[in-house]
């Protein structure tokens, strides 16, 4: 079976967008990653895009704020680097973060550490998430 893709960088940077409102608006999930404090920079090689991720500050809505863009006034504490299809892939449940940065499908540098302790908070978004993908996306299932 051929593997899911996106049908274009705009749809990524879209689907992208709905999981991170997601993440930060959800009543637990949001107010735990927001206090965790780990601000990421993850690159999407094939889709030639870059996402900034941090909580938000005092005045700003939700609990994460994101900027498709290098060009912004934080430094990541971690950064990634991952296909879009291994993206897809760990937000339906699909993909091991541990497996796949020991396998090279996740390039990492910085505190990896504190990013693998935002796995357990976010676990609740694959659910969410493949209910998009199943309702909207349908292309993009995993297996």
């Amino acid at each position: 079976m051929a593997s899911p893709t996106f049908r274009s960088p705009e749809e990524f940077r879209a689907v992208m967008d709905r999981v991170f409102r997601m993440m930060s608006e959800d009543p637990d999930m949001g107010p735990k990653l927001h206090a965790a404090d780990v601000p990421q920079r993850f690159a999407f090689f094939d889709v030639d895009l870059v996402v900034n991720i941090r909580p938000t500050l005092p005045g700003e809505p939700g609990n994460l704020h994101w900027e498709w863009s290098d060009d912004v006034a934080w430094e990541p504490r971690v950064r990634m680097e991952m296909s879009a299809d291994t993206a897809n892939r760990y937000f339906q449940g699909k993909e091991s973060i541990a497996l796949a940065i020991a396998r090279r499908r996740i390039r990492t540098s910085g505190d990896v550490k504190a990013a693998l302790t935002l796995i357990p908070i976010t676990k609740p978004v694959h659910a969410a998430f493949t209910a998009v993908v199943d309702a909207e996306y349908p292309h993009l299932k995993v297996g």
